[in-house]
């Protein structure tokens, strides 16, 4: 494996001291160290991945010096649009180095939102035109060499380069600069006392990552139906807008949707549109624990900004606040019984139980069964 330290240092080494992007798994402990060694306002944890190459360009424009974006392989998609239409030679021509995970890599197991993204991956970076390099564990001396390939041909070039990176190449690191927990409740916490107060034929709409698991441990717990839940598994940021469209075509029922701060961030503008079509059986929840909380607890800007007010900006109708399990119980009944769009944020801290599971049934499954439980 590669040392997280030799990583960095050969980075600051060959002049690269800014970095941005959106934190992933498969390099949460580089992205952890770079958290950790790096000032505040040179570890920039954009809302989304196109953001990110955004603030890259800027740097680059201002400095001529060559930044650093780090992000999943899924986060390419939000990064595409910025890569071509402006980053590309054919435009402006600005030279930045990617770091991307390679999530669903052909024959590593992994999770079914990234298999598609992880087969294609080589052909969609090559039909970008976009020079690449796979790092993986056993690179342990010549990624050096790869670095230094990288910004060479970056400059030259005045591009982007991207640097493929396979499960498990990085060493363990454990981040120091942590969200501090202050509140009373886990996600996981919040998310059984909700479940256990809305009525029995209400709809969720959870959100990627571990809440999606959380929902459907709880309900199996319980031995709840699944098929009032559909668990995004993927697409962060957009389970708002399934759970909008959900509402538009079902007003008879109440659709609730289970969001995270991350994710309300990475594609904030949707709540505009929700807003504007103002759905009355539309409810709004997120837990904020200020964390991308699954791929290594890096702080987003949840704690710090007033979602509440954006909320009430964006034309919700009601907007809610609670931090404590008693002031959950006390709201929640007119939350529920408000006219939508109605957004409940409730503040918690970041973390999971080490043993949480995964959901059962197939991603299919789980649309089949929820659309049939619609049809009714």
């Amino acid at each position: 494996m590669i040392k997280v330290k030799n990583f960095y240092d050969c980075l600051i080494k060959h002049g690269i001291d800014f970095f941005t992007g959106v934190p992933d798994s498969l390099l949460k402990d580089i992205c952890g160290y770079i958290s950790d060694a790096t000032v505040k306002e040179k570890n920039i944890i954009a809302a989304n991945e196109g953001g990110a190459i955004g603030l890259a360009i800027g740097y680059n424009l201002a400095t001529s010096k060559i930044p650093l974006i780090y992000m999943q392989n899924s986060g390419l998609g939000n990064a595409i649009n910025p890569l071509l239409s402006l980053a590309d030679p054919d435009v402006y021509s600005v030279p930045m180095l990617l770091l991307v995970g390679w999530r669903g890599e052909p024959g590593v197991k992994d999770e079914p939102q990234h298999y598609k993204q992880g087969r294609i991956n080589e052909k969609l970076i090559s039909s970008m035109d976009i020079p690449y390099y796979i790092l993986s564990a056993d690179l342990n001396k010549s990624y050096e060499n790869i670095i230094s390939k990288s910004i060479e041909t970056a400059q030259s070039n005045s591009c982007p380069i991207i640097l493929l990176i396979k499960k498990g190449t990085f060493e363990k690191y454990k981040i120091k600069d942590i969200v501090k927990d202050k509140y009373e409740m886990n996600r996981e916490d919040a998310i059984k006392i909700v479940i256990s107060l809305i009525d029995s034929d209400d709809i969720v709409i959870s959100t990627t990552g571990k809440a999606s698991r959380e929902v459907f441990e709880y309900r199996k717990l319980i031995g709840d139906s699944h098929n009032k839940d559909f668990l995004t598994v993927g697409g962060m940021g957009h389970a708002n807008q399934i759970a909008l469209g959900i509402s538009l075509s079902k007003p008879d029922k109440n659709i609730y949707c289970f969001d995270g701060d991350g994710a309300f961030l990475m594609h904030s503008g949707s709540m505009g549109i929700i807003g504007e079509q103002s759905p009355s059986n539309y409810k709004h929840i997120i837990f904020n624990n200020g964390a991308h909380d699954s791929v290594g607890g890096q702080p987003t800007i949840g704690h710090e900004v007033k979602i509440t007010k954006i909320a009430a900006a964006f034309n919700y109708k009601k907007v809610f606040s609670v931090s404590t399990t008693i002031d959950l119980k006390n709201t929640f009944n007119e939350f529920k019984s408000s006219k939508g769009p109605s957004l409940l944020e409730i503040m918690i801290n970041k973390g999971a139980r080490e043993d949480l599971g995964r959901p059962t049934i197939s991603t299919k499954e789980n649309k089949n069964n929820f659309m049939n439980n619609l049809g009714k």
